[in-house]
């Protein structure tokens, strides 16, 4: 009997996807968990495999077309078998779609319609791939000749970053909209930041150990400091919350989310159930949600539901900043980076390793006090992480 698979579900919000390319053609044999096609969002690239052995009887929709979730990609068989029974109704409706519609010529790079957004100049270009679009919309980037290495001769991604040099000083598009997330926020939130350190001293000595023990050696210091905040939010579940419309919910279940540099811009993938797990448990699933969003093949279900936010800056140098809420919730924790602190004791100066934790809290929600109180519950917790790990 004939089998029909249909173009995935890639999260809640995505209702069509790219199909950039076919790994198998029709009338090609077919083994279960092959890879037959490879579809794109606007963030990631994920494959479509086969769930049966057989043959590839037909697919419904060519390179470069949009198809809707949920709607008949291609079906597998025995030969011979019928297939129109399968094919999707208004097909042609997707099929006309442009990936990448010009814009008017007249118009110049950086110049605003009535609304107040960006346009940019026609580009006499092949259609682009929706990630490929979406770098050349957000760094107005149209080099007047391209040679796309995608099937059909599309533009991917990668063939504009080959050729993309940042201008000086920076085209205002990116920025613009990078302004305009940050005026929403802050026009949204009452927003304060709180800056402390916690002593580091048995932060690096179990990191120490760790990493001469084959069993934990890729826990990081970061992975270490998250097991500490969700500690804390156990204890201070009022920071574990989200302000809608004027009301305060607060969760019980910990999603934390976690600032991650890719290329393709910031990411924050979202650790759900935080509370639930290990040590080790935690640190494998930061790890692989961070290569699947440096790697463009994150699930945008991974990267929304968070209720408390941590961005490290740690790696980079900074020793305290002023993270920016991601709303509706109502705290986030900025980590900075180690570094050698004076502090008097028994009437002596002596010298500690240090790390920097900055808070950030709406106002509408938490005030000053709690919010104090809640970043000396992570430094305690950061301070006697050997006991909270028990490795």
């Amino acid at each position: 009997m004939a089998t029909p698979v249909e173009v995935p579900k890639l999260g809640n919000t995505v209702e069509e996807c790219l199909i950039s390319r076919w790994m198998k053609r029709k009338g090609d044999p077919i083994a279960a968990g092959d890879v037959v096609a490879e579809i794109e969002t606007d963030k990631a690239t994920f494959e479509v495999t086969a769930p049966v052995d057989g043959i590839l009887l037909e697919t419904f929709f060519d390179e470069g077309v949009l198809a809707p979730v949920f709607t008949n990609l291609f079906v597998i068989g025995a030969r011979g078998e019928a297939v129109d029974v399968f094919r999707p109704k208004n097909r042609s409706l997707t099929v006309e779609r442009q990936v990448a519609a010009p814009i008017n010529a007249s118009v110049p790079i950086g110049a605003e319609d009535s609304i107040g957004a960006t346009t940019v100049r026609e580009w006499s270009a092949p259609s682009m791939s929706p990630r490929a679009r979406r770098f050349a919309d957000q760094h107005n980037f149209r080099p007047p000749e391209v040679q796309g290495s995608g099937p059909g001769g599309r533009i991917l991604e990668s063939d504009l970053r080959k050729l993309y040099q940042p201008p000086q000083p920076r085209a205002p598009g990116i920025r613009d909209r990078i302004a305009r997330r940050m005026r929403e926020s802050l026009a949204t939130t009452a927003q304060y930041t709180l800056h402390a350190s916690a002593e580091a001293t048995g932060l690096l000595a179990l990191r120490g150990r760790l990493k001469t023990s084959a069993a934990h050696s890729g826990i990081t210091i970061n992975d270490l400091v998250t097991l500490c905040v969700v500690d804390a939010l156990l204890d201070v579940p009022s920071l574990n919350a989200e302000y809608i419309d004027g009301k305060i919910h607060e969760h019980a279940d910990i999603h934390i989310g976690f600032a991650c540099d890719t290329p393709r811009g910031l990411l924050v993938p979202v650790v759900r159930n935080a509370h639930t797990l290990a040590i080790d448990e935690l640190a494998a699933q930061i790890k692989e949600l961070s290569g699947q969003a440096v790697a463009g093949n994150i699930s945008p279900d991974d990267l929304s539901g968070a209720t408390f936010t941590i961005s490290n800056l740690g790696g980079l140098g900074i020793e305290s900043f002023t993270p920016l809420l991601n709303p509706p919730q109502v705290a986030i924790l900025g980590v900075g980076a180690l570094q050698i602190k004076p502090v008097r004791r028994h009437g002596e100066i002596a010298f500690i390793d240090a790390i920097g934790l900055s808070l950030t809290c709406d106002h509408q929600v938490i005030d000053g006090a709690p919010g104090a109180r809640f970043l000396a519950v992570v430094k305690q917790k950061i301070e006697t992480v050997e006991l909270l790990c028990a490795l």
